[in-house]
């Protein structure tokens, strides 16, 4: 009997708490991630709750569309590399883990600043994609602003990091760039230490040959 996607069953509660959160001022108050909160009532769940609530239906669907595209990749994959059980144990884990992770930054940051609020799951979103990359690097990513042009997942990716630490440096949006960008470097890391500790598959090992092979096209 075939399992039914971890990634599917991720979205799906997603989006559930989130359509409920949009009606409803209070659960979103609840949930959300609010640094004070955390510091000075011990609400340490806010790490994880801000995942399930997002800012409207575009922030919510753009989340859950990339979520899926390279979700039911790397959950493939972590199922090949590690075996089916603990595949599906990792990428929850990688998963759920990213939400506190790319948030903690954020968190030293803002701990004292009552008028700071942040949610979505991007931090979580951001860990797969750099996953997907690390697994798949030579796989063409479309720019979903500029049609008919796709770019290698790897060049991609170091495109993203690039901006994206800038427009954290810069600080001038609303988007908290912050957690998109630990969030990326900490799905790096964790894919590194778990193949590493869990498997024989030499993920560094096997970007490297596909990037060299990718040049020598």
């Amino acid at each position: 009997m075939e399992h039914i996607s971890v990634t599917l069953i991720i979205i799906i509660i997603t989006c559930i708490v989130s359509f409920r959160a949009f009606s409803n001022e209070v659960l979103m108050s609840k949930l959300i991630f609010y640094p004070p909160a955390i510091s000075e009532q011990g609400q340490w769940y806010r790490f994880f709750s801000c995942g399930l609530i997002h800012g409207d239906f575009g922030h919510l669907a753009f989340n859950m569309y990339a979520f899926y595209t390279f979700g039911i990749a790397v959950e493939n994959n972590f199922a090949y590399i590690f075996g089916s059980g603990l595949g599906r144990f990792l990428y929850v884990l990688l998963y759920v883990s990213a939400l506190m992770v790319c948030l903690l930054p954020t968190y030293v940051k803002h701990k004292n600043n009552s008028a700071y609020q942040s949610l979505g799951a991007s931090g979580a979103v951001s860990a797969v994609v750099f996953v997907s990359i690390l697994l798949m690097p030579t796989a063409e990513i479309g720019l979903i602003f500029i049609p008919f042009l796709s770019l290698p997942s790897f060049i991609f990716g170091a495109i993203y990091l690039i901006i994206t630490a800038w427009l954290d440096k810069r600080g001038s949006s609303r988007i908290n760039h912050s957690a998109h960008l630990y969030g990326g470097l900490y799905g790096i890391g964790f894919a590194i230490i778990a193949c590493q500790l869990l498997s024989h598959f030499n993920i560094l090992a096997q970007f490297v040959l596909s990037v060299r092979s990718y040049f020598q096209i």
